[in-house]
Order: structure tokens, then sequence, then C-alpha cells
């Protein structure tokens, strides 16, 4: 592949941006390479402005669960677009979409649009302590929530991909609030709680971490929490950000039947337009201004244009066969995988929930974000471009999960499963 311009791109936007990218893991540090600038985008494929083109299961961080440019998303877009790009006031279609999602989630009693996941996760944990008059907070070790302030306390993603858990800038009085634990670790849990468990206003989750890599939660290890933090008076807030629609329309909380208090939405329900939310239920919601004292405002939340490309996404998904799809996908690409590791001997453990999967290259089981950081970081790098240059796009991370849309197809499978048993045996 050439990546001539792409190189002469990389090398104007370290002159404008830090680390010449707008988010961290775009920079492809922890790979290495230059990373390549992409043209346009339609169904599973990737163009660049070299003209190379690449199956993507990045799928802009599993927000496209229906692939990029779907036509009826793009036309909704398109249609909204002629009535204008941002009121300063109220629209039906934020009505609309919010009855999409609250019919999807019984939690979800009433719900606020906001701009990102960050800026959600930040309000569920303002809503949080406003409603329980207490300051700390608890979170899990891998888990991203977003940066603010509160919650880059040991976290994934972007966090991680750079090597620095903890960010500088975020005030100890803040982070000494926040109490982090191990992951799938019951007796942890509940020695912290007899510890903190009556000052802690939230624990903050992602049901299924996906910014340390895929780790589902042991049997059992989310109804020991629900239990343990309503006996404290603890609320629980469900991170749904890459998890809400994407695992099934009630998201990840109707595969557990578990009901959180509060649940954090972002993603798919913007269709690929900037968007987030926090919804849940209504005595807590009602903490937050105007009706209560709870400040929380954006000049551009439920801006008409995500909330019709949102709109149109979750139409889609409702008149297909969205999940039987992934699923089916999904399965396919593990058999292959497992078929793999039989041929092969090497290090390399592979998990899978849904349209969700990601690669570890470790002998260990990785059941918490500490077995996730023990990976062969060296290994991934190599197994990364190796794929890149036989245009294939994965996360550029060992710390990332990567995404299946209705838009691939099993062909695309076959091929990403072939040309990841071509890289393996090279990097044996």
């Amino acid at each position: 592949m050439v990546f001539s311009l792409s190189e002469k791109l990389w090398a104007e936007a370290q002159q404008l941006f830090p680390g010449g990218v707008n988010s961290p893991v775009r920079s492809f540090k922890s790979v290495g390479g230059i990373p390549f600038y992409v043209s346009r985008a339609k169904g599973s494929k990737l163009f660049d402005v070299d003209g190379n083109s690449y199956t993507d299961y990045v799928c802009s961080w599993g927000a496209l669960i229906h692939g990029h440019a779907h036509p009826a998303v793009v036309r909704s877009i398109g249609e909204t677009l002629q009535d204008g790009t941002s009121f300063g006031a109220n629209s039906p279609l934020e009505i609309k979409l919010a009855q999409l999602i609250r019919s999807a989630m019984p939690s979800i009693e009433k719900i606020r649009f906001v701009n990102s996941g960050t800026e959600a996760c930040m309000s569920a944990i303002r809503i949080a302590r406003g409603f329980s008059g207490r300051e700390k907070i608890i979170k899990f070790e891998g888990c991203y929530h977003g940066h603010s302030d509160s919650l880059l306390v040991k976290a994934g993603s972007g966090a991680l991909t750079t090597g620095v858990p903890d960010s500088s800038g975020v005030p100890s009085c803040l982070s000494s609030l926040t109490v982090v634990l191990p992951w799938n670790d019951k007796p942890t849990l509940l020695e912290a709680f007899k510890k903190y468990g009556k000052e802690t206003a939230a624990v903050i989750l992602e049901p299924i971490p996906a910014n340390c890599g895929l780790i589902p939660p042991t049997e059992g290890f989310l109804e020991c929490l629900l239990s343990t933090a309503k006996q404290y008076g603890t609320l629980v807030i469900f991170d749904e950000v890459i998890t809400g629609f994407r695992l099934a329309m009630g998201g990840a909380q109707e595969l557990f039947g578990i009901q959180p208090d509060l649940t954090v939405l972002g993603k798919i329900i913007g269709g690929g337009l900037p968007v987030g939310a926090v919804g849940g239920k209504k005595e807590i919601m009602d903490c937050l201004s105007p009706v209560g004292t709870v400040y929380q405002a954006g000049t551009l939340s439920g801006n008409p244009l995500a909330m019709a490309a949102g709109i149109a996404q979750l139409e889609q998904i409702k008149k297909l066969p969205t999940y039987s799809q992934l699923e089916t996908l999904g399965r396919q690409l593990e058999a292959a995988i497992e078929d793999i590791q039989k041929k092969l001997s090497i290090p390399l453990q592979f998990h899978r929930f849904g349209s969700m999967f990601s690669f570890f290259f470790t002998p260990k089981k990785v059941l918490s974000s500490a077995d996730a950081y023990g990976v062969d970081k060296k290994r991934f790098s190599h197994f990364f471009t190796s794929l890149l240059h036989s245009g294939i796009f994965l996360p550029p991370s060992p710390y990332e999960t990567a995404f299946l849309s209705t838009a691939h197809s099993e062909s695309d499978i076959d091929e990403l499963a072939k040309i990841v048993y071509d890289t393996l045996k090279k990097i044996t």
C-alpha cells in the first residue's frame, strides 16, 4: 500500500494538533507507523486519501451498527439539514428519539440529551451526588467513562493506549472521591462497600467493559454488585455508551435482566453524529434543572441533525433482523478463530460478545484489566500493522474492542479469517 498523501497530511497535522490528532488513539502511538487519512466510507469499507481501501472493524468505535453512510441515515440527515442545523430551541425530533429509547429500556423513565458520552457520564455522576447527598463514587479499573476529572482514574481506552492510566491535571481532591476496584472481583467489591458504601453516591460501570479490550462479567458478578449497592442505598449507573442498542434493543441491561438506576448512552443513538444521553428513574432525573437543583445545560443538546440520525438508525434496527444477523457473523468469526487457534501454537485469547470482539496476545485467561495489561503489545503491533497493510482496519490499540455491523458480509468475515491466519503464521 502507498501512504504518500497520508504521510504529508500527518506531517502537517503534527504542527496543528497535540500529537497530530484530536483523539489520542488515532495517533497509532501504541502500534507504530503513520496513521492513514480517510477520504470517504461506505458500508463496511473505508477509503483513504491515497486510494487504499479497508474493511472496517472500528465502525466509528461502535457507533455505526449499520455501517458507513447507510441510505436511511444519510437521507434523514439530508432532509433535516434543509430546515437548519441548530435551533437553540425545542424540536419534535427530541421527543421522538426519547420515545424510541424509553420504549426499548424500561429503566429509563426520563432522559436528558447531551453531546457526548463523556458529558453524559459526567452528568450522571452529578445527578447521583445531587440525589443522594453523598460524594464518593465507585468505578472499576479499566472501565472508561470519558475524560471528566472524577472518572479519569485508572481508566481504559486512550488512557491505556498512551500508557498513562491516570491523567495529569486531575485534582487529587477529586480523585480521592473515586474508589477504584478490580473488575470481576466479588470479595474486593464487598469489602469496598463495607468500608465506603454509606458514603458512596453511585457505582458506575460498563456492564461489559470494552475499553481495555472486551472483558465480559463473570457469572454472578453484576447481580452481586446490584444487590450490594441496593443494600447500601448506592445508585447503579450503567454506562451503555458502547453496549446500548448494540447487543440488543434494550442494551446489556436487557440481556442480563438488570435495571440500573441511571443509564448513560451515546454512539448508536446518534447515528454517527455527536450525541450522548443520561436517563433513569423519574425521581432521580427530576433532580435536574429546571425542576431540581442539579444544573446541566448545553447549546447543542438535542440538536436536530443528531436526533434525526439517531431516529433513522434505531428505526432501521427495528426493521431489520439486526441482532440475529450480527450474531451469525459473530459466530462465523469465532468459529474461524477457534479453528486457527487449533492449527497454530500461539498465545492468543479471543473474546466475543455479540458483535463485539477482541484479540489478546497472552497465554492467560483475561478476566480483568490487570490481565489485559499483561498482553504482548509488541506482537499486537505486528498483528495490527500486517492486517492494515492487507486491507483490514482493527482498533489501533491492544486495549480496544472491534465491532461488526450489518454492512459486513460473510465474505468479509472469510477474508478477515484468512488474513488473520496468514498473519499469525508469520508472527508465531
